[in-house]
């Protein structure tokens, strides 16, 4: 859980979306194709992070749920409710993940606590999420971009507003944000769609095959 919303490595603008928004998911789905390295043979992998064990933390680990319900090819996802990745096994997920996947493209989803009228916002980036910044805890960053939805109100105890977060809010943020997942999956080029190169020797210039 990343209790500030302003924790991020900024390096790049902020797309923030509203969860209620009748096109959400397809705005989500395009912030993240712009953002994801286009053409590429790096494994994208998500990384959900969060607990059941507490109501506005739970995002992450709902969405890891939704998503392996979706067929997400080429994409892989991490962290579910079944297997959640939290503070205590957050280390030795990441390192399991690196050696499963040869130099990841990571993409860390979190839950966080932002202004009242911030909640309910979706927000996607460049840069890690930061677990743990809000509550002074060393623990690793997460990602070359971030998803993060607003899920309550920061500012005073914090612990005790997570805890009382409404579920059926996060659970709508999570469909949104996972059906977005869904639906940006579908327009990553897949290996087998890349344009062939044929090499025309009268012009001495490639050319792309039909």
């Amino acid at each position: 859980m990343n209790l500030k919303n302003h924790f991020f490595d900024r390096r790049g603008n902020v797309a923030r979306i509203n969860h209620e928004d009748a096109q959400a998911s397809e705005k989500l789905a395009n912030e993240i194709i712009e953002l994801l390295p286009g053409f590429t043979t790096r494994p994208i992998v998500f990384v959900c992070i969060g607990t059941d064990r507490s109501t506005g933390d739970s995002l992450g680990p709902l969405i890891g749920t939704l998503l392996e319900e979706k067929d997400i090819a080429p994409f892989y996802v991490y962290g579910t409710l079944d297997d959640p990745i939290h503070a205590v096994n957050m280390e030795e997920r990441l390192s399991e993940i690196k050696q499963k996947h040869i130099n990841p493209f990571i993409i860390g989803i979190d839950a966080c606590l932002g202004r009242l009228k911030s909640v309910g916002s979706i927000q996607v980036g460049n840069g890690p999420v930061k677990p743990g910044a809000g509550v002074n805890k060393q623990l690793p960053e997460i990602g070359h971009m971030h998803i993060t939805g607003i899920v309550n109100v920061s500012g005073f105890m914090e612990f005790f507003v997570l805890q009382n977060t409404r579920l059926n809010l996060v659970l709508k943020m999570a469909r949104t944000i996972a059906n977005g997942i869904s639906e940006s999956s579908l327009k990553f080029p897949k290996q087998h769609e890349w344009p062939k190169l044929s090499w025309d020797l009268d012009t001495e210039r490639p050319t792309v095959a039909e």
